[in-house]
């Protein structure tokens, strides 16, 4: 029987957690290394490995958290509410998960960008099955006809698509408007008119 871990391990895990999620975001897998990580959370390299025993440890930890936080805002999609608002709210709920949780959205997007070596079972399997149930609900909403005749899984894709954006290219976005904008307060307002529009029978 595993022995519950104390406060002071919980808090540990936790910062080692936070310091790799820096250093997986900015240099992917393959450039991050377990010094860095120690460093980045002001702990000695084996005082880490007491709690990960390796890079793909610390790394596999973060995708299953990751995972759950990026489905969240699908699952509370509401099959019995009204089809834009319920499309738009996941629209705001992604686009605010840019906002919050850019370092996440890096990390993933560069798990993907490599083939996604470690996460590919999870998104072949629980990710690529709520995603099929939700494209089913939207084509439910579709055959009533109360949202256009859409493909599903591409609405989900430009869903995807249109607010990851914001965290994954971060640096041009904020580039190109410049300082005095914030950018996540035009897009939720451009996106809500866009995919209105879109969604209109």
């Amino acid at each position: 029987m595993t022995k519950p871990r104390t406060r002071i391990q919980a808090r540990n895990s936790a910062t080692i957690l936070d310091a790799a999620l820096d250093v997986f975001s900015q240099h992917g897998f393959r450039g991050a290394t377990l010094d860095q990580i120690a460093e980045v959370a002001g702990l000695s390299k084996p005082n880490l490995l007491y709690y990960f025993p390796s890079k793909e440890a610390v790394h596999g930890a973060l995708l299953s958290r990751l995972l759950t936080t990026w489905l969240d805002p699908l699952r509370a999609m509401n099959p019995e509410g009204e089809p834009v608002a319920e499309i738009l709210g996941y629209v705001r709920r992604k686009l605010q998960l840019s906002r919050d949780f850019p370092r996440e959205s890096r990390l993933f997007a560069n798990e993907i960008l490599q083939g996604a070596p470690r996460i590919l079972p999870a998104i072949e399997g629980e990710l690529k099955a709520l995603v099929d149930a939700r494209s089913l609900l939207l084509t439910r909403w579709m055959d009533e006809g109360r949202i256009a005749r859409l493909p599903p899984h591409h609405l989900i894709f430009s869903i995807w698509a249109l607010t990851q954006h914001y965290a994954d290219f971060d640096v041009q976005v904020r580039a190109v408007l410049g300082p005095d904008h914030d950018p996540f307060a035009e897009a939720e307002g451009f996106l809500e008119v866009l995919f209105t529009r879109l969604l209109a029978p």
